[in-house]
């Protein structure tokens, strides 16, 4: 069984997610102990998210113009801290999204780079193998083998000689032959070699 590499960047991503979620908590005890966290940081968002969870609520329910009273110090205090604890957990885990993303980009953009890389190496075999069939053809082309028909015709003649040298006669120029003329020139000759 094959193991495929280990993800090495996901497993990091994962552990820094796991730290995130102390490390809010540290921060809302921090904010719940620090009057200028608590009194700057922590009370206008929690007052905002308050403020804005109670409007819709009330408009859910057909109330209009009634006015929303904002939490006291400690509840502001604690809802605030409890905001900045989970937007701490959900800004480092849109940081790793993000980071992985662009990690994944930069992949994608290597593999197109090989891709392109491949495609241009095997354009240039094809070009250079178009060269060198052309060479060949032009080089088939200017020996010029005597065709298969030609070398029959030579050997036909350099028969005839020898038949007509034995014979004594003056070998004659080729002219058609019938097929039962080659039959009876062919048992001639068969008897005369016996």
């Amino acid at each position: 069984m094959v193991v495929g590499a280990f993800p090495m960047a996901k497993l990091l991503y994962l552990g820094i997610r796991q730290v995130s979620k102390p490390l809010a908590n540290r921060i809302k005890a921090a904010a719940r102990r620090s009057e200028f966290f608590k009194t700057y940081v922590c009370l206008p968002p929690a007052q905002l998210y308050h403020w804005v969870e109670m409007r819709t609520k009330m408009r859910i329910m057909g109330f209009q113009g009634t006015v929303i009273k904002p939490l006291n110090e400690a509840a502001a205090a604690e809802l605030g801290a409890e905001l900045l604890g989970e937007a701490t957990i959900f800004i480092v885990g849109g940081g790793c999204m993000m980071l992985e993303y662009w990690r994944h980009q930069a992949h994608q953009r290597h593999k197109e780079e090989e891709q392109r890389a491949a495609w241009d190496a095997m354009q240039d075999e094809v070009g250079r193998l178009a060269l060198a069939l052309e060479a060949l053809q032009a080089q088939v082309q200017a020996t010029q083998v005597p065709s298969t028909l030609e070398e029959l015709r030579a050997e036909m003649q350099e028969v005839r000689a020898q038949l007509c040298a034995r014979d004594g006669e003056a070998p004659k120029a080729p002219q058609a032959v019938s097929s039962s003329q080659a039959v009876s020139s062919s048992q001639a000759v068969s008897t005369s070699k016996e």
